[in-house]
């Protein structure tokens, strides 16, 4: 610490900042600005696993009496509907994280000057800002693998039950995998970035709410095209195609004799439905459909636009640090 302060180190410096210890110098710094947000961070993740492994216990006994199928999902949400519910919040935590955990940080270091104080202390900004974000982002990587692992859990036993076995609409698939680890540590380090170039902790917190809302319509477009959905085909005058119990019915179609897709209200409002099928020349009923066995593949993909984003993110604020004025 003594390149931080001077060369008379000070009676209230830590041992571990002045001898080498686990966390010392700019780590220790970082550490120590910011250890109530790490350490409510880490508190949250022990409450929240304990929960998950608490609550797997029951959730594995109604699987064991009942099984894994859907025609008790009702039983099933009658039972445990509350616990999912309080979880299913989980899916705010990398806003959260972007917006009281990491806006302010390399924010509030600009607002108040201790960047400019720190980097007059023989501390070159490459050093100063790798440990201001890799602190960080190491404490969420850590936590957030935690909580994944912990609901991923608590979920996967009952994975046609919990939701009604509905693993895609933007709950169960935002909080399972390697996804909940990806969007926070992207929205972490976007936190970053805001609040290097606009130095201000308020407004910085203010567009970070917009970043954070507009990842979440982003997101939501691309989830349903991580990969192809399956589908399946009848003939226009019965039924719609009947799908595996445990996919998710993603859109529906009506097909023409020279390949075009008409939606499927085409000729609902008609007075005769048939005539008017027929003069379309409809002569399919589709239903594409996405299964459960895709589901691990479309998190990863996701997960690897997520970090590659991260990463293109990290790297602008190391480089804007290093050209622009502090």
């Amino acid at each position: 610490m003594s390149t931080l302060t001077g060369t008379k180190k000070t009676a209230g410096t830590p041992a571990t900042a002045r001898s080498g210890g686990p966390l010392h110098g700019l780590t220790w710094l970082v550490w120590r600005r910011n250890r109530t947000a790490f350490l409510l961070l880490a508190a949250l993740t022990v409450v929240v696993c304990a929960y998950c492994l608490y609550q797997r216990a029951e959730v594995v006994d109604f699987v064991s009496r009942y099984g894994n199928d859907s025609r008790y999902a009702e039983k099933f949400d009658e039972a445990f509907k509350p616990v999912f519910d309080r979880l299913y919040a989980l899916s705010s935590l990398p806003a959260l994280l972007g917006v009281f955990l990491a806006a302010p940080l390399i924010a509030g270091e600009q607002e108040h000057g201790t960047v400019r104080l720190v980097t007059t202390q023989s501390v070159p900004r490459t050093r100063w800002i790798t440990a201001t974000v890799l602190l960080p982002l190491l404490v969420v990587l850590v936590c957030s693998t935690l909580l994944s692992v912990a609901f991923t859990a608590l979920w996967s036993p009952a994975s046609r039950l919990v939701n009604y076995g509905d693993w895609l609409g933007g709950t169960v698939f935002d909080i399972t995998g390697p996804v909940p680890v990806a969007m926070a540590l992207f929205l972490t380090s976007c936190g970053f970035a805001v609040g290097m170039l606009i130095r201000r902790v308020v407004p910085t917190m203010l567009v970070m709410l917009v970043v954070s809302f507009g990842t979440s319509v982003v997101w939501d477009w691309l989830r349903v095209r991580l990969t192809a959905p399956h589908s399946a085909t009848a003939p226009a005058k019965g039924d719609y195609p009947t799908i595996p119990d445990s996919a998710i019915n993603h859109d529906q179609w009506l097909g023409t004799s020279d390949g075009r897709l008409l939606g499927f209200g085409t000729c609902v409002d008609a007075k005769n439905e048939a005539a008017c099928m027929a003069d379309k020349g409809i002569v399919h009923k589709i239903v594409e459909y996405f299964t459960f066995d895709q589901m691990p593949g479309m998190q990863w993909r996701g997960s690897a636009v997520l970090l590659a984003l991260t990463v293109l993110v990290v790297a602008f604020t190391v480089l804007w640090t290093r050209r622009r004025p502090l």
